[in-house]
């Protein structure tokens, strides 16, 4: 016992922190001292990263009919086998509401990027109509993907809403390049997306609100202030994210008054209730069945998207897998937050670890 004693009393003094001299500074710490620090985790390590000075952002030249042009990418993390590039919806939208991701991905050791499509966010803003088109948008897909250099041993791409429009649209043309898709909040038809909008959404709304509504759009008053506070207490906050509009998550107030509304109207219309712009016969629904790649098809109860459709799609895809957000709309990854990213890590982890 006495020994035991004496080899406490030998391992303090060893580690006591040395008393300096009045008005002296103390003496740094002697290396093997420092050597009992943890040692970085390498998913925060940026050695040999072109991004590292910015704190991984960088904008990438993207080539189209019209011209370069530059669009805003942000990295966090690293993992050589999962790799997520995030695509927000509108169009128009921003990056701004997958923000919430920082708070789950880390942990997970998932890498992942944030992207501002052309048009949208710290990306340029050229306002060309000529480029608002599904396809020229896979195509800056592909070209981020080759910049990036992501490739089928890590890349997924997580779409969400028309960002989901786009993610069935690039792993129809690049699946060869993808290990994983998942598809957030998105019906594969936009018929599809209008019909329930029309027979079961709308009908159970303030009949008289409807009215008004449906008055505004027929005369484009689409920026009156009264257009969007009908739209927020009658639909976005049931639909949309379900909690009072001034208690809505920073990241999402912030990507709404970035939206661009002149490629957003344009595509999808003047609101989420339904589309009426170039989007409206956006159908895919019957080639789903040409995407091989393991698949994750998200929906919510709640959400303007009908959830038996989303369930059905990801039964047409040869490797699907379908999640429900109970308590989720169509910004699940806030109103069902935790069922939705505990969803999505799962099935990262499961395709990584050859589960799924």
């Amino acid at each position: 016992m006495r020994a035991w004693l004496v080899s406490i009393v030998a391992v303090i003094g060893c580690n006591k922190k040395p008393e300096c001299p009045p008005q002296q500074p103390c003496p740094p710490v002697q290396p093997a001292a420092a050597a009992t620090a943890a040692a970085p985790s390498p998913y925060f390590d940026n050695t040999g990263r072109d991004d590292a000075l910015s704190g991984g952002a960088r904008m990438i030249a993207i080539q189209t009919k019209l011209g370069t042009f530059n669009v805003w990418t942000k990295r966090t993390g690293n993992n050589p086998r999962i790799k997520v590039l995030l695509v927000h919806g509108g169009p128009g939208a921003t990056h701004e509401y997958f923000e919430a991701m920082d708070s789950y991905f880390p942990a997970a050791g998932i890498e992942y990027y944030f992207y501002d499509e052309l048009e949208s966010g710290f990306s340029d803003k050229p306002n060309k109509p000529e480029l608002w088109d599904p396809a020229r948008f896979v195509d800056e897909i592909e070209q981020i993907r080759q910049a990036l250099k992501l490739d089928k041993s890590n890349f997924y791409l997580l779409g969400h809403s028309w960002g989901g429009i786009l993610a069935i649209e690039y792993a129809l043309a690049h699946q060869d390049q993808m290990k994983g898709v998942i598809i957030s909040n998105m019906m594969a038809s936009v018929p599809a997306y209008g019909k329930y909008a029309t027979d079961v959404l709308m009908p159970k709304m303030d009949q008289k609100v409807l009215a008004e509504l449906k008055k505004l759009e027929a005369a484009k008053q689409y920026e009156s202030p009264r257009y969007m506070e009908l739209l927020m207490g009658s639909y976005y906050k049931e639909h949309i994210l379900r909690m009072p509009p001034e208690k809505w998550p920073d990241p999402v107030n912030r990507a709404f008054a970035h939206l661009n509304r002149n490629i957003y109207v344009a595509m999808q219309g003047p609101s989420e209730m339904g589309v009426s712009g170039r989007l409206t016969n956006w159908d895919r629904m019957a080639d789903l069945a040409k995407i091989t790649i393991p698949t994750l098809v998200i929906g919510a109860t709640h959400d303007t998207m009908d959830p038996a459709f989303m369930e059905k799609m990801a039964g047409q895809v040869k490797h699907g897998r379908f999640l429900l957000c109970p308590n989720g709309s169509h910004m699940a990854m806030f109103d069902d937050q935790q069922t939705y990213m505990t969803g999505v890590i799962k099935f990262l982890n499961d395709v990584d670890g050859g589960k799924f």
